[in-house]
């Protein structure tokens, strides 16, 4: 058998192989950044859901999640009426800052593609039946005939609608996904934000809370 074939040929006298050389500087640093190369999706994909899951689990209730806006003024948010809404006879306006002066406000952001908004309106129209509560909502992205339909399906439960076409205005008010509402204070104070469909278990708690106080304060403000 030649050398070639032999593959014992280069073994030293006990039969082992000669160790391998060692990789240069210039190598390992290769390696080196190849490691952190392949690394690092992991690690920002880990640290993305360590906070993801950090904020949906406050009391494992994501309606929870803290909002920058609470305690401070509701955005100036002006947006044209959704084109072709009627109520009791009459066009429903758009939404204005002034909606907002002087009264307990629901800012409802919602839209005929989300699912979770249809699971919620039963209750919303509801809460529209109370006097003391003045209900806007925030068409996201949507199409007008589709809004009027859903609304026209299930019922109208807002004073004042405006589309958000782009968007542009939900991101203002810090929208993460739809629905969500905002208690607004007389003063035009965000009191409180809920993510996600209303049901029977917020209106007991915290959100709950939040309509009561703005009705208070609202009752307690002075006559004009």
């Amino acid at each position: 058998m030649t050398a070639a074939a032999d593959p014992t040929a280069t073994a030293g006298p006990g039969g082992e192989r000669p160790p391998e050389a060692e990789p240069d500087a210039a190598e390992l640093a290769r390696r080196r950044r190849l490691r952190l190369l392949l690394g690092a999706p992991v690690a920002i994909f880990l640290a993305l859901a360590a906070l993801f899951l950090a904020r949906l689990n406050v009391g494992g209730d994501p309606s929870l999640i803290p909002s920058v806006l609470v305690g401070r003024p509701a955005p100036a948010t002006t947006l044209p009426p959704l084109d072709g809404l009627v109520r009791d006879g009459a066009a429903v306006p758009g939404l204005t800052p002034a909606d907002f002066a002087g009264r307990a406000t629901l800012v409802n952001v919602f839209a005929s593609w989300c699912g979770p908004c249809r699971i919620e309106h039963p209750l919303l129209m509801r809460l529209s039946e109370d006097p003391e509560l003045f209900i806007v909502g925030i068409n996201n992205k949507d199409q007008p005939e589709n809004a009027r339909r859903f609304l026209g399906a299930l019922g109208n439960p807002y004073a004042a609608v405006g589309a958000d076409a782009n968007g542009r205005a939900s991101i203002e008010w810090g929208v993460y996904g739809v629905p969500e509402t905002f208690v607004v204070g007389p003063d035009g104070t965000i009191l409180y934000k809920h993510i996600g469909p209303i049901n029977e278990a917020s209106l007991a708690g915290p959100f709950g809370a939040a309509i009561t106080a703005a009705k208070q304060a609202a009752a307690a403000r002075p006559p004009g």
